[in-house]
């Protein structure tokens, strides 16, 4: 018998949204969902073992290593459905169960993706930002076995193939995250070309992965420059020409705080080679770009609620008592859409806005100024 399209799609629907390696996987998970139709794949799933899911992506924490004072490297041993073919300088949203409640965030992937590597997991590389409860439960608080959520890797702050012939990485702070990833996946590889590293940190203690960049250095691999801001004061477009005379030849990868990249994009545009950088700002930053934050009002009750730029309207409704749909808390399954009446919200994935009459998630969703939902 012939199966056409439509029917296939409709078998599937239970899983359309939760990422699979094949389609023999996918129709896997679709049967398992239609045999245990009403109750949940993971219902059974679960009971077997808690990183298969058919209906969400999860991971076991395996060990969290502290790299300084205020950051660790989290290994994360992904369960069923996780893709390691992710590109270096992508990012992830991890989930964690915090006093009841789900509570996520994105960050760089530190990891160096190698689908034929027996150790099957991935690493992220959190810093504790005194404003950030998640960051600092992470770093101080997670403890190896914890099953955690996840949401698949995505990012555009990747490097071409082939390499440019020379290549600028200019970070600060925890930016370097994003950018250990392409060096190590750039070193497992054996691919080699012109790098120029400047990465600001305000002391020696604070710059992450320092032993691994001097041994790069010391190796040829990459030409490294440490600036140390307290001592020798920040990078800035009037220094950064003495730190990198070609910069103008280089393609440039650049990640940091939004004052930092904000003088990185004006030198560039001042130069007249703007078309040579790509920026990454992390999701807090990503919330910090414009309006931060606002009054958001939930139209159906006229209640309000104070959010900053990197709280999600969905946790802002819940912490005000709102009852707010919901469903993965990742931005896969569309259970948390409603109508945004007024204002405008910002994506913190992407950071792309949304304004009145457009319908948003509100998990992956914040406030870029006052606004009202439908809900």
């Amino acid at each position: 018998m012939v199966f056409g399209v439509g029917w296939r799609e409709r078998f599937e629907a239970p899983v359309s949204g939760i990422a699979a390696r094949s389609r023999g996987g996918q129709w896997v998970r679709a049967a398992v969902a239609r045999v245990t139709t009403p109750l949940l794949p993971d219902d059974y799933l679960h009971l077997a073992n808690p990183l298969w899911s058919a209906r969400e992506l999860r991971g076991r924490i395996v060990s969290v290593v502290a790299e300084t004072d205020d950051s660790a490297t989290i290994r994360i041993r992904p369960g069923w459905g996780f893709s390691l073919d992710y590109a270096p300088g992508q990012y992830i949203g991890i989930g964690v169960l915090v006093d009841g409640r789900w509570t996520w965030r994105s960050y760089s992937l530190t990891s160096v993706p190698d689908s034929t590597a027996t150790d099957k997991t991935i690493a992220i590389t959190v810093k504790a930002m005194p404003e950030g409860f998640l960051s600092s439960h992470l770093v101080n608080g997670l403890q190896p076995g914890t099953i955690v959520r996840l949401a698949a890797p995505q990012g555009e702050f990747v490097l071409p193939e082939p390499l440019p012939e020379k290549i600028l990485f200019v970070t600060a702070g925890s930016g370097i995250t994003p950018i250990i990833a392409m060096l190590r996946t750039m070193a497992h590889r054996g691919q080699r070309t012109d790098i120029r590293v400047i990465h600001s940190a305000p002391t020696p203690d604070d710059v992450l992965f320092a032993d691994e960049l001097d041994r790069l250095a010391a190796a040829g691999f990459v030409d490294l420059h440490i600036q140390h801001t307290r001592a020798d004061g920040k990078v800035t477009a009037d220094t950064l020409p003495g730190l990198c005379p070609d910069w103008s030849e280089r393609q440039t990868w650049a990640c940091g705080p939004s004052a930092f990249l904000d003088m990185v994009s004006q030198f560039f545009e001042t130069g007249g080679h703007p078309e040579l950088l790509h920026i990454e700002r992390f999701a807090l930053e990503r919330g910090a770009v414009g309006a931060q934050g606002g009054t958001v009002t939930f139209g159906r009750n006229g209640q309000s609620v104070e959010a900053d730029g990197a709280t999600t309207l969905l946790e802002a409704g819940e912490n005000a008592g709102v009852l707010m749909p919901f469903g993965c808390r990742m931005g896969i399954c569309q259970s948390c859409v409603v109508m945004l009446d007024k204002g405008c919200v910002r994506d913190l994935r992407t950071g792309t806005e949304h304004v009145e009459g457009e319908r948003i998630q509100t998990c992956v969703s914040a406030a870029a100024g006052d606004c009202t939902l439908d809900v």
